[in-house]
C-alpha cells in the first residue's frame, strides 16, 4: 500500500505540473493586444499625422508608404483629418475594422468610407497595408487629383440695381469697382486650391475685395489618377454655388452730373458726393485716372477746414454776430499769418462775415484766445478726422494731427500746417453740417461692412449757427461770383503747398465744399490756385446739373 500511494502522490504531482507546464507554454504563444486596438492605433497615428506611428502598426509598409497620406495635403489640400473606427470583425487571425474619414478640404468637408485588414505577425496584431487603406477606390501608383468648375461670377450693382461692372461705366467707376483677370501659373501656386491657372479673379478695387462672394464656390470633382496624370475615377466631390452680387451706394444720376462738371479739367480734380443721412457716397470723380485721389489723396485741406474750427469757436462761445478782428497780418506764438487774397484790415467783422470772406487772421486770433488744442481736435474728430473709415473701398481718412505749440494751434486751425485731407473726408464734414451728425462714409451697401468709426452728433446749437455762416459764403463771401444755385451751402478754400518761388507765393490747391438738399460734396483741383476762382465753379456746374 506504501508504494500506490506513493505513484498516486507523483502521479498526481506530474499531473500539476504538466498543467502549470502547458498553461505556460499557452501564455506564451498568445497573440498580443486586439485587432481593434492595433487599428486604433494607427487610425490615431494618421489623425495626428504621425506617419512613424502608423508605420509601427503595420506590417512591413512599403518604401512609398508616407507619399500617399502626404499626398492628402499636397494633392487635395488636406487641413485637418478626422477617422472614427467602426465596429471590427475578427475572423481566425485576420480582422476587418471599418472607419469613417474626413478630410477637410478647402471646398469643405470630405466624408468617405473604408477599411483597414488585420493580420497576426509574430504573435502581434498588425494592419496589412495597401493603397486601399487610403481610399477602396486609390490603387498602387496612383495617387488623388481634384478639377474645379466656377459657375457664374456675381455683378456689381449702383443702388438703382444696374450693373457697373462693365465698360460702358465712367473711369471713375470702373477705378471703384475694379477688374478681374485669368491667373497666371505663379498667382495660382500662390493662392492654392481650389485656384488653376485661368481661374478669373478680381485683381484691384471691389472685385479684388470681394472676390470670395462675386466668384461664388466651384463644382469641385475628387478623383484618382495614374502617375501620367490620366484621370482613373471620380471618388467624391462637392457642388459649387454661383457668386453673389455686391451693391453699392452709387447713384448713376449724380454721378453722371459730376462726370460732367468735371470735363474739360486742364489739371488733376477730384471730387465726392456723400448724401448726408446715411454717409453713402453717391459719385466719385477723378481727373485724370490713374490714381484714386479722390478717396485716397492726402492735401493740405485749408480754409475748407475752417469749417471744422468755427464749429469749435462756436461751442467755445463765439456766435455769428460776435465781433473779430480781421487785420492785415497777425502774430500769433511767433508765426506771422496773413490773408490768402489780401483780405484784412477791418478793425472789426462779426464771425460771420470771417467766415464768409474767409479771414485767416481772425480765425488764427480767435483760435489762440479760445481753443485748447485738445478742443480743436475734438471738433476734428467729430468731423471725420482720424477716423478709422472703411466705405468698402480704399480710402484715407483726414488727418489732423493734434497742435503741438500756439503757432502750430493758429495755423492748423485754417486748414494749413500738418492738416491733411482729401475730397472724401471734407464732403463728409459738409455732410456732418447738413445732417448734424457725422457718418462713416459708405459705397458698398450689401454684404454689410462692419465700422469702428461711429456716427457723431454735433451740437445742434453750434451746426444750427455754422450752417447760417456757410449760407452766407455763396450768398455774400467768397463763393458768390460762382453763381450757385440758391438754398447751397458752402466754404472755399485755397491750400498752400510746396515751396514758394523767387517773388513768387507758394502754389496753391483750390477747393469748394458744401451741401444742398440732400447731396454734400467737395472738390479739390490741385494746383489750381484760389477755391472761388477755380473749384467753386466746377461745384456750381455739378449742383445745376442735379
Amino acid at each position: 500500500m506504501g508504494n500506490k500511494k506513493l505513484w498516486l502522490i507523483i502521479a498526481a504531482a506530474l499531473v500539476v505540473v504538466l498543467g502549470v507546464a502547458g498553461g505556460g507554454a499557452y501564455v506564451l504563444l498568445r497573440t498580443k493586444g486586439s485587432p481593434a486596438q492595433t487599428a486604433e492605433d494607427f487610425l490615431a497615428g494618421w489623425r495626428r499625422g504621425d506617419l512613424a506611428a502608423m508605420r509601427a502598426a503595420t506590417v512591413t509598409p512599403p518604401a512609398d508608404f508616407d507619399r500617399y497620406y502626404q499626398g492628402l495635403r499636397t494633392d487635395l489640400g488636406t487641413t485637418k483629418v478626422g477617422v472614427s473606427l467602426g465596429t471590427v470583425t475578427k475572423h481566425g487571425k485576420q480582422a476587418t475594422a471599418p472607419f469613417t474619414a474626413t478630410l477637410t478640404l478647402p471646398a469643405g468637408d470630405w466624408k468617405y468610407q473604408g477599411s483597414l485588414r488585420l493580420v497576426t505577425s509574430h504573435r502581434e496584431w498588425k494592419v496589412a497595408w495597401a493603397p486601399e487603406a487610403v481610399h477602396p477606390e486609390l490603387h498602387a501608383g496612383q495617387h488623388f487629383t481634384t478639377s474645379s468648375k466656377w459657375l457664374k461670377r456675381g455683378s456689381v450693382f449702383a443702388a438703382d440695381g444696374t450693373p457697373i461692372d462693365g465698360p460702358d461705366v465712367s473711369g471713375s467707376v470702373q477705378q471703384l469697382v475694379g477688374g478681374t483677370a485669368p491667373l497666371t501659373d505663379k498667382q495660382a501656386k500662390k493662392l492654392g486650391t481650389p485656384y488653376a491657372k485661368g481661374d478669373v479673379v478680381g485683381q484691384w478695387g471691389i472685385q479684388q475685395r470681394f472676390d470670395k462672394r462675386l466668384a461664388g464656390t466651384p463644382t469641385t470633382t475628387i478623383s484618382t489618377a495614374d502617375a501620367s496624370e490620366h484621370t482613373v475615377k471620380s471618388v467624391g466631390g462637392f457642388t459649387g454655388k454661383p457668386g453673389q452680387n455686391v451693391k453699392t451706394s452709387l447713384d448713376l444720376h449724380v454721378q453722371r452730373a459730376m462726370s460732367n462738371a468735371l470735363q474739360g479739367q486742364g489739371k488733376p480734380t477730384s471730387m465726392v458726393a456723400i448724401r448726408p443721412a446715411t454717409g453713402q457716397i453717391l459719385a466719385v470723380g477723378n481727373i485724370p485716372g490713374g490714381f484714386d485721389r479722390a478717396l485716397q489723396g492726402t492735401y493740405p485741406p485749408g480754409s475748407t477746414f475752417k469749417v471744422v474750427t468755427a464749429y469749435a469757436l462756436l461751442q467755445a462761445g463765439l456766435t455769428p454776430s460776435s465781433p473779430v478782428q480781421c487785420p492785415k497780418t497777425a502774430n500769433v506764438g511767433g508765426q506771422v499769418i496773413h490773408n490768402s487774397e489780401g483780405e484784412g484790415g477791418a478793425a472789426s467783422m462779426t464771425f460771420k462775415d470771417a467766415l464768409a470772406e474767409s479771414c485767416n487772421t481772425a480765425f488764427a486770433l480767435q483760435t489762440q484766445k479760445l481753443l485748447s488744442a485738445a478742443k480743436l481736435s475734438s471738433a476734428a474728430t467729430a468731423l471725420g478726422f482720424n477716423q478709422k473709415i472703411d466705405p468698402g473701398v480704399t480710402a484715407t481718412a483726414g488727418s489732423f494731427p493734434t497742435p503741438t505749440s500756439d503757432a502750430e494751434k493758429a495755423v492748423a486751425g485754417f486748414g494749413q500746417g500738418r492738416d491733411l485731407a482729401n475730397a472724401l473726408s471734407i464732403a463728409g464734414v459738409a455732410a456732418g453740417v447738413a445732417d448734424g451728425t457725422w457718418r462713416p462714409p459708405v459705397f458698398v451697401t450689401e454684404p454689410h461692412v462692419p465700422q469702428k468709426a461711429k456716427a457723431t452728433p454735433l451740437n445742434s446749437t453750434a451746426r444750427s449757427q455754422l450752417e447760417g455762416m456757410m449760407r452766407a459764403v455763396v450768398t455774400s463771401g467768397t463763393a458768390k461770383p460762382a453763381g450757385l444755385p440758391s438754398g447751397t451751402a458752402g466754404k472755399t478754400g485755397t491750400a498752400e503747398y510746396g515751396s514758394a518761388q523767387k517773388g513768387k507765393e507758394p502754389p496753391t490747391h483750390a477747393w469748394f465744399m458744401g451741401y444742398r438738399g440732400d447731396v454734400a460734396f467737395a472738390v479739390v483741383v490741385e494746383g489750381g490756385g484760389f477755391g472761388a476762382k477755380a473749384a467753386a465753379p466746377i461745384a456750381a456746374r455739378f449742383l445745376k446739373a442735379l
